[in-house]
């Protein structure tokens, strides 16, 4: 399947060569429907992704089960291997993999590259932690029996990701499947498909079999997310969203006893007492804000102050916003991106 471009990338993108081989690159069977990836910092098209979706997820679980079992019987070292490769792969990219999140995402440049490198730590760290998933001996009533539990891979994972840390939620969720034996079928959001291409091409580059790591773009994530919940074959569910979406998930794994990895909503109060440091405070409370445009599970949506210093630290939290530069996330003084997309943005608007 050809994933075309449209229309020429933006100069800002227009030398990353690991963004014009996922875009170019033949993927999966022909498509008829496509989605856009849009630049939320303009609104332009980006590119056009195959919008998958039940079928072509069916077919992903059927690669899955083709590469169990292969996978499965690998020592956790020749595993972990591979994923060390992965991790340093992504490392060698992060300029690349950073440009491809800002694109797409909208968050700054240098914050979308601490995310590239600080989330691939968890690869390194699984693949060396796979080597210490032990069993147990369990002492019996006889002694002519002996109790032995080994831990085993569960099975096909399938893993539903949001588009606040498009790079981070792939390789938090990716790395303990794949180094404990299990292969994995991942959901990113429609907003940001484009770093897991990148990252699952990587995945390729690193060594993974056939049909180990598979990435489904999908405008619509209901007919995939179906798939994935009802189908015997993956035995495990991992989401991170908003509650009501994971309540459904529940519901539609109940059928198959699924195992369920589940991080949903979130509710951070910023409280700042009357002997606190105003000023520590304020910069405390600009990161906890405004980090990602506010777009995180952990950022305030509250702020609690005490009545003796309330004034003080208003003055100095709306100087301190009022100084942000709010622009494009390629510009190097930007402070914070924009919004996700037009929907986010009314949504604040509406609360204001």
């Amino acid at each position: 399947m050809s994933v075309d471009l449209a229309p020429p990338l933006p100069q800002t993108v227009s030398s990353n060569a690991l963004l014009k081989r996922i875009l170019n690159e033949t993927r999966l069977e022909p498509v008829e429907n496509t989605f856009d990836v849009l630049n939320p910092a303009d609104g332009s098209i980006v590119a056009q992704l195959p919008d998958l979706g039940a079928a072509e997820t069916e077919l992903a679980v059927e690669y899955a089960r083709q590469a169990q079992p292969d996978w499965a019987s690998r020592t956790a070292k020749e595993r972990g291997e591979i994923l060390r490769r992965w991790h340093d792969l992504i490392l060698s990219n992060e300029r690349e993999l950073g440009e491809i999140l800002t694109l797409e995402q909208g968050k700054p440049l240098a914050e979308a590259r601490r995310e590239i490198t600080f989330n691939a730590g968890y690869i390194d760290w699984f693949a060396e932690e796979a080597k210490r998933a032990y069993g147990d001996v369990i002492p019996t009533s006889a002694s002519n029996r002996r109790q032995v539990v080994l831990k085993q891979p569960i099975g096909i994972v399938g893993a539903i990701t949001p588009w606040n840390f498009p790079s981070g939620m792939i390789t938090r969720k990716a790395a303990p499947a794949l180094a404990a034996g299990c292969v994995i079928i991942l959901k990113p959001s429609d907003e940001t498909p484009l770093s897991a291409l990148a990252l699952e091409c990587l995945a390729r580059d690193a060594g993974f079999p056939e049909g180990v790591f598979q990435a489904i773009p999908s405008k619509d994530p209901a007919p995939v997310a179906n798939v994935l919940t009802s189908h015997p074959l993956v035995r495990k569910v991992s989401f991170t969203g908003s509650t009501r979406v994971g309540k459904l998930l529940m519901r539609q794994s109940a059928d198959t006893m699924k195992r369920l990895s589940l991080e949903l909503g979130g509710n951070a109060p910023f409280i700042v007492f009357e002997d606190a440091d105003i000023d520590a405070a304020v910069a405390g409370a600009m990161v906890a804000k405004f980090r990602n445009a506010g777009q995180t599970c952990i950022c305030a949506n509250r702020i609690l102050l005490h009545t003796a210093i309330q004034d003080e630290f208003l003055s100095k939290f709306v100087a301190a916003a009022d100084a942000m530069n709010v622009t494009d996330g390629f510009d190097s003084s930007c402070a914070m991106g924009p919004m996700i997309n037009s929907a986010a943005k009314n949504k604040v608007a509406a609360l204001v």
